[in-house]
């Protein structure tokens, strides 16, 4: 009878920081630097399967011994199948990028809140122009931050772009938590939404090129994910400043600690492989590669990247009118329409201002019910990165789309319409 042996050969993954001082080329333009990385050694966990004859006893039933051979058909199929870990090299990189997106996210609705005490406190309370300026100045601080990253990227590179993001962003939170008048409140907001707006654009691009191609997907549905959790840490600690009318000032001084976790953590962080090659640095372009993705992609790699390189021309050059030209224009329509019109549906009202607008229909208590407004947002990530690649995307986005029509169209009816008071509460708190 065939004995299935299984010989199993664990393989501890250790992370490890490694100095990687690769010498750079003659023709390179940059200093020789010294950074740590993060560094992971992996291998797929393989088993071995060596099978020997036995001699089967004569009364041993026919049905005993197909069932010992199916037994080694699984086995064998189980052993085949190794544990693919090829995303965790990049993992701790993509990480900590998505920590800009937490940031994001916790700006969003860190005054969603406390609003009625800053307002109480620095003078503007009862005026509603005044309270969607200290909000929405964070929007015009975005904007204009997302313009200029671009030429930051093409010129520092990734990981230099986020330490010098930082600075915006730790110095706004500091300003607006120290902040003694409107005009402090307002040079603060705008300050973080300029560094905002700069990550927004870096984020998905730092990923895009440090992961895999077979992992960039599962990969980059972590910015949402962080956005989300930005979101839920906001509102959850904005339920203490329902009792407290100081508490929104350590709110904002907790905003200023991921900014510097952010910029200590970039240090061991690795920058993006295309910019390397990009700038002539081609031994640490060899090296990145090769600890992320592995020996075997860095011939292939490097041919990928010189190749679009030589055929963008001058990419160090282009301009935002060749977004108008073919065969960019379509692609920039659709893109731009479709970020466009999601500022329209409706969610950004409800994730900063949705305290107010629980208040304002009867819910005294409006931080609890704007905390799981932020659960339910959460979720919502969840299925998208799970049916993402299942579903595709334009499934999903018309999916959504009609779901936040229907959603804001009943929002308004309950706040509207006469409906019984319970009624239009519970029923506000579930479509939010």
């Amino acid at each position: 009878m065939p004995v299935a042996t299984v010989v199993h050969h664990p393989v501890p993954l250790v992370p490890s920081l490694l100095s990687v001082p690769p010498p750079y080329l003659v023709s390179s333009p940059f200093p020789k630097l010294e950074t740590l990385r993060f560094r992971f050694k992996h291998r797929p966990i393989n088993f071995k399967i060596s099978a020997g004859k036995k001699q089967v006893p004569a009364l041993q039933s026919r049905k005993e011994e197909q069932g010992s051979e199916e037994l080694l058909s699984l086995d064998n199929e189980k052993a085949s199948e190794g544990h693919d870990l090829g995303w965790l090299p990049a993992f701790p990189h993509v990480l900590l990028a998505s920590m800009s997106n937490f940031l994001f996210g916790y700006h969003i609705g860190v005054m969603n809140g406390p609003i009625a005490s800053i307002a109480q406190e620095l003078g503007f309370k009862g005026n509603p122009i005044l309270e969607g300026l200290v909000v929405s100045i964070f929007i015009a601080g975005a904007f204009i931050g997302s313009i200029s990253s671009g030429s930051l990227v093409d010129k520092l590179g990734c990981r230099r772009t986020f330490q010098i993001d930082t600075i915006p962003l730790i110095l706004g939170a500091v300003i607006s938590a120290q902040a003694q008048s409107l005009d402090e409140m307002l040079w603060g907001r705008f300050l973080v939404g300029l560094g905002i707006g700069v990550n927004t654009v870096l984020v998905p691009i730092y990923i895009s090129e440090v992961a895999s191609t077979k992992y960039r997907g599962s990969l980059g549905t972590l910015c949402q994910i962080g956005t989300c959790i930005g979101i839920i840490a906001s509102l959850f600690l904005g339920i203490p400043a329902e009792d407290d009318p100081h508490w929104w000032r350590t709110m904002f001084y907790i905003a200023s600690v991921p900014g510097v976790v952010l910029a200590l953590g970039m240090e061991f962080a690795v920058d993006s492989p295309r910019w390397l090659c990009k700038v002539g640095m081609l031994n640490d372009v060899k090296a990145v590669i090769s600890n992320l993705w592995g020996e075997s992609e860095v011939d292939k790699a490097i041919q990928e990247f010189q190749s679009v390189i030589k055929n963008d021309g001058s990419d160090l050059d282009s301009q935002w009118l060749e977004l108008l030209e073919e065969p960019h224009s379509r692609v920039t329509f659709i893109g731009g329409a479709l970020f466009m019109l999601q500022q329209f549906a409706g969610i950004n009202g409800v994730l900063y201002f949705s305290s107010l607008t629980f208040q304002d229909v009867g819910i005294t208590d409006g931080a609890l019910p704007s905390l799981f407004v932020g659960i339910t947002n959460f979720a919502g990530a969840l299925c998208a990165s799970y049916l993402m690649d299942k579903q595709g995307r334009k499934q999903l986005l018309i999916g959504s789309y009609s779901g936040m029509a229907v959603s804001m169209f009943l929002v308004v009816c309950a706040i509207s319409l006469p409906l019984d008071e319970d009624l239009g509460h519970n029923r506000l708190v579930c479509l939010g």
